[in-house]
């Protein structure tokens, strides 16, 4: 039985079961109360010693960091896929570009600003969140502008959709509207919203924490 340790709200956690969810894998969720400081827990880091979440177990494998989970998912239980097929390295390439480019840049700027905008009124830095809202803004253009034509980023839903996936749901919350001047942004969010594993996400209603 697969086990998963996560924090509901982590938008690293979510990738990770939205691809539990697209293979219709069965899992045992384990909460991590990050909050309550359990991932710094002794137990917790003999499973990842960097103490994030998400850690996924699967028997006496355990795997650690939401891109290699999903990677070694894909490797584990290949139906269906969630990368371009073995052979369309192109498309591989660009499916792990994407995933890399929302987990480095889009994920953690969403995540600051989502942060900013929490704290009472007057503590606000309203600076700060200007910058945070033209960086999210020039992510959104870029985003536009690779969906030209194209119904996933990387050919077939994939990875590459699935880790931006999280973040784009709050987005409205934090008046960030992707209609607009992001017409082909706002297509792909209702594609992706049309599968179930997307739909369905838990976590999204709480302030999302960024871990690993």
């Amino acid at each position: 039985m697969i086990k998963l340790y996560d924090f509901l709200s982590c938008p690293y956690g979510q990738k990770v079961r939205i691809v539990l969810a697209e293979k219709s894998l069965s899992y045992d969720l384990v909460t991590v109360d990050l909050a309550a400081g359990e991932h710094r827990k002794q137990e917790f880091l003999r499973l990842n010693p960097f103490g994030r979440v998400p850690v996924l177990v699967d028997d006496d494998t355990t795997v650690y960091d939401s891109t290699i989970i999903n990677e070694y998912l894909e490797d584990e239980y290949p139906e269906p896929p969630v990368l371009p097929a073995v052979g369309a390295s192109g498309l591989r390439a660009r499916a792990r570009t994407f995933e890399d480019f929302a987990d480095t840049s889009f994920t953690p700027q969403v995540g600051q600003l989502i942060s900013e905008v929490a704290k009472p009124e007057v503590e606000r830095d309203q600076n700060r969140i200007q910058r945070l809202h033209q960086g999210v803004e020039r992510v959104l253009i870029y985003l536009e502008q690779q969906l030209q034509g194209q119904q996933f980023l990387a050919g077939e839903f994939s990875v590459a959709d699935i880790a931006f996936a999280p973040r784009l749901l709050v987005l409205p919350h934090l008046g960030i509207d992707t209609i607009g001047n992001h017409a082909h942004v706002d297509a792909w969010l209702k594609r992706m919203l049309e599968r179930p594993s997307i739909r369905n996400l838990q976590g999204l209603e709480a302030d999302p924490v960024a871990t690993g």
